[in-house]
Order: structure tokens, then C-alpha cells, then sequence
């Protein structure tokens, strides 16, 4: 089976709707990090503005923040970033009656015929996922050539033993180009790599060891003593893992912090718009996002991810989105962002993951 990616096809501009359509309003921000009032708040898919009677492509999008004009381009920036002066596209309606165009279906998914009335069109428990697996098998024989993936993981992995290595294997065989996370996952990872724990259970008995509970203490502080992870793993002789082989193979990880966090370990982030930046530093690169376990960084990256990205060459290309998680809750909220973007799996990630290492014969 081949992959192919699906074929971007642009809006006709010769409809009337488009010849017809006013320019759109252009107002200066009136302050630091203030737009104006009826700004325009742009959204996952693409969008086009008129412009001195031209139809402008936002060509790096993100979810919640605004258009600026800027030496004849479209430019899309946090709020939080504007300057005085910078020039806002303003308007709330998206299909060109205020020079506005959102365009959702430019992949042409393609719809087969659905009654009215239908059973189990939604995902959960009770959905067969084998279709999805082997898409993802595909999607990544891809990508690993061709794109960039992204990987959103919680600290559920570090839990097992078998869903350690299989993504550890991911790494070392080139399908994993970056790991958002947060503070749990790598302090517990690597207390699995240190003392063979997670939380104080054994990685692979699940059993509670003796005093257990300082483990990822212990850990945290062992790191911070050595001077940083990559001085941890190479004083403590560290072989094993997901961060280990993230540093082995030099792959990005932006650990975000939080209020709960413990220690935390030195790399994380405990500024949240430093985390944002970060993270977003590498979703902008992301032609494939796969989140898993963690419903507050899914749900934070799905923000910041478009459906589409422009290559270097021009071509505009889909980005796939899947949220992986036991909780139907979790995989439906990603899920309604639209299902252009966002496809759901309802399972148990440990099993997920060691299943697509198998999957791709690592």
C-alpha cells in the first residue's frame, strides 16, 4: 500500500462571490499586545484575505490569534505579541462579505452517502480502530522521508516497561522528530532508566517498592546534582528510554511545566508563554501530530495546530492530528475541531504504542 497525500485544490477566484467581495478593513493596533476592536481571530483551516483587490493566502495559521499585514503578506501572531501600530485585518464574517474567506474544504475529503438517521458514526469504546492503525503505519512510513512528527505524550508511558521501549524504538528508527510533554513524563521516565521504578513501582511488575515514593525525588534530585539530564545519563550510566534516546538520537523535547510540578527537572519550562513559544517552535514545523494521554497539552497543541502547512516549495499540504486516550471525554473534544483535523482512538496508549512499533516492524 502506498501513501499518498491528499491534493490541495485553492479556491475558484473567478466566482462572483470572490470578484465582487470588498477589500478587507485594515485598522492599527492601538497598543502593545491590543488589537482593535472587530479583529479578526483566525481558526485550523486556511484563510484568505482581499487586499488591494488580491486574494492573500494566511499561509502559516494558527487557532486564536490575528492576521497582520506586513510588507504586502499575511502574517499571524499572538495577540500577546502585537505592537502599536501593526496593521489587524478586522471582520467576523468568514465568506467574503467582508473580505474574508475561510476555506475548510480544500483536501475534498470526500463524503460517502450518510442517512439521516445512522448508528455509531461518533468514536468510543466500541469503535474498531484497525482502518486508523494502518493509516497511521502508512502515514508514517511517510512522513519519516517526507515530514515532521510531532509527539504529545503524558507520563503514561513511563509506567510500563514495554511501552518505554517500543517508543524508544520509534525514536531510533527515525519516526519521532520531536516530544511535547510535560514534567512527569521525563522525571518518571527517567526514575524507570535510574532505579526501575515509575511513582515507585517497578516498570515492569507494577509492584510498590520500599520507600518508593522518594524515587522520582531522588531522581529529580540526582539530575540537578549531576547538572542536567545529559549529564545525568552520561555520570549514572544511563542506557534506556524515552528522554535518553531523545538525547542519544538529538531530538527536540519542550517539557512544560506546572503548578503540581515536582523538582521540577531543569529543562522544563516554568514560564508558560516560554513553554508556549517552545512549544509552538516545533508544532510549526509538525506535518503529523499524534497526542496521547495527556488531555491539557493535547488540547493546548490542538490550538496551536493548523490543518494545513505550506511547504518550501508552495505546495499545501494536509496536517494529521490524532489524539489517542482512554477517555472518550478527550478524544471527542479534540475530535469536534472537525474531523479534517482531528482523528480520534479510543485505548489504552501503552498498548497503542507498542502496537504501532510492531506495526512498522521495529
Amino acid at each position: 500500500m502506498s501513501f499518498e497525500l491528499r491534493k490541495y485544490y485553492p479556491p475558484d477566484f473567478t466566482e462572483e462571490k470572490f470578484v465582487n467581495a470588498p477589500n478587507a478593513a485594515v485598522e492599527p493596533a492601538p497598543f502593545d499586545a491590543v488589537a482593535p476592536l472587530r479583529f479578526h481571530a483566525m481558526s485550523i483551516y486556511p484563510e484568505y484575505f482581499k487586499i488591494d483587490g488580491k486574494w492573500l493566502f494566511a499561509e502559516e495559521s494558527r487557532m486564536d490569534c490575528v492576521p497582520v499585514l506586513k510588507d504586502g503578506r499575511i502574517e499571524v501572531t499572538e495577540p500577546r505579541r502585537l505592537k502599536k501600530g501593526d496593521l489587524v485585518i478586522c471582520g467576523r464574517t468568514e465568506n467574503c462579505e467582508e473580505g474574508i474567506y475561510l476555506y475548510p474544504d480544500g483536501f475534498r475529503e470526500g463524503s460517502a452517502h450518510h442517512d439521516t438517521f445512522a448508528f455509531r458514526q461518533g468514536r468510543s469504546r466500541e469503535t474498531a480502530f484497525s482502518r486508523d492503525y494502518d493509516e497511521i503505519y502508512e502515514l508514517l512510513r511517510y512522513e519519516k522521508e517526507h515530514g515532521y512528527v510531532v509527539w504529545v505524550m503524558g507520563p503514561a508511558f513511563a509506567f510500563d516497561s514495554d511501552a518505554r521501549n517500543a517508543f524508544s524504538r520509534l525514536i531510533a528508527g527515525g519516526y519521532v522528530n520531536a516530544v511535547l510533554a510535560g514534567n512527569a513524563l521525563a522525571t518518571h521516565d527517567l526514575e524507570g532508566a535510574y532505579l526501575h521504578t515509575a511513582l515507585g513501582q517497578n516498570i515492569y511488575t507494577q509492584e510498590s517498592q520500599p520507600l518508593g515514593h522518594y524515587n522520582h525525588l531522588d531522581t529529580i534530585n540526582r539530575v540537578r546534582y549531576d547538572g542536567g539530564i545529559r549529564q545525568f545519563i552520561e555520570k549514572e550510566h544511563i542506557d534506556n528510554g524515552i528522554i535518553y534516546n531523545c538525547e542519544k538520537y538529538h531530538v527536540p523535547y519542550v517539557l512544560a511545566g506546572s503548578i503540581r510540578d515536582d523538582g521540577p527537572l531543569p529543562p522544563v519550562y516554568g514560564n508558560v508563554y516560554e513553554a508556549q513559544d517552545a512549544m509552538r517552535a516545533q508544532v510549526r514545523k509538525a506535518t503529523t501530530v499524534i497526542c496521547m494521554a495527556t488531555m491539557l497539552h493535547t488540547i493546548a497543541t490542538g490550538n496551536m495546530t493548523p490543518s494545513y502547512r505550506v511547504l518550501p516549495d508552495g505546495t499545501v499540504r494536509q496536517v494529521y492530528f490524532y489524539c489517542v486516550d482512554i477517555s472518550e471525554f478527550t478524544v471527542n473534544k479534540l475530535t469536534d475541531r472537525g474531523s479534517l483535523a482531528a482523528h480520534g482512538i479510543v485505548t489504552n496508549v501503552q498498548d497503542f504504542i507498542v502496537n504501532i512499533s510492531k506495526g512498522l516492524g521495529l
